[in-house]
């Protein structure tokens, strides 16, 4: 039980603890981080939502040309080629869109989340009117309705649906970024004495 808590006696004792408390300004960085994140993605969504459509964009222009490549690499092996170049064609074409259209591309993800929570509620649905009331029956009920709501609230309002999806993000990243932070100044302050100031890069 002496090597749970952060006290000096226990840093020489849990090699882990020692680790992060020697470490604690990473930590505090990526909380700071995800702080700012949070607040960008809460105050200015648009923003938000532009940046993860390309960085998006970007990944699936870079894996298209990957595929392109292993395409052409294949065929110079007399290889089945044709299905890796048409995934590489088509993820080029997607980032062009991405990057070109980027509403289209939101409103793309946020109704393919629409139809992943109606389909998901339908199930819910489903599953819950072959229980009986004792295994939670109204349980799966309301978590199929509510399912249900969301998928079809985002299908009306997709841009309102992508707004409150950053909000959700924006909200994580704050809450993450603050836990963060508090545990890198928790560590530095049960570091051994004169140990703190040394730990920083």
């Amino acid at each position: 039980m002496a090597g749970t808590n952060l006290s000096g006696d226990a840093l020489e004792l849990d090699p882990v603890i020692a680790v992060l408390a020697r470490n604690w300004w990473a930590i505090a960085i990526r909380g700071v981080l995800g702080i700012l994140f949070g607040l960008v993605a809460l105050f200015l969504p648009g923003v938000t939502m532009l940046s993860l459509v390309l960085v998006f964009a970007a990944y699936a222009f870079v894996d298209g040309v990957f595929a392109i490549i292993s395409a052409v690499n294949a065929a110079g092996q007399h290889e089945r080629w044709g299905l890796l170049a048409l995934e590489g064609i088509v993820d080029i074409v997607v980032a062009g869109i991405a990057i070109f259209w980027p509403a289209i591309t939101v409103v793309a993800f946020v109704l393919l989340l629409a139809a992943w929570a109606v389909v998901t509620g339908g199930l819910m649905l489903w599953a819950a009117f072959r229980l009986d009331v004792d295994s939670g029956r109204w349980w799966f009920v309301l978590g199929g309705v509510v399912s249900l709501a969301y998928g079809v609230l985002l299908i009306v309002a997709p841009i309102i649906g992508a707004l409150v999806l950053t909000w959700w993000l924006g909200a994580y990243a704050l809450i993450f970024g603050v836990a963060l932070l508090v545990l890198a100044f928790r560590l530095r302050a049960r570091m051994p004495h004169g140990a703190a100031s040394q730990a920083r890069p």
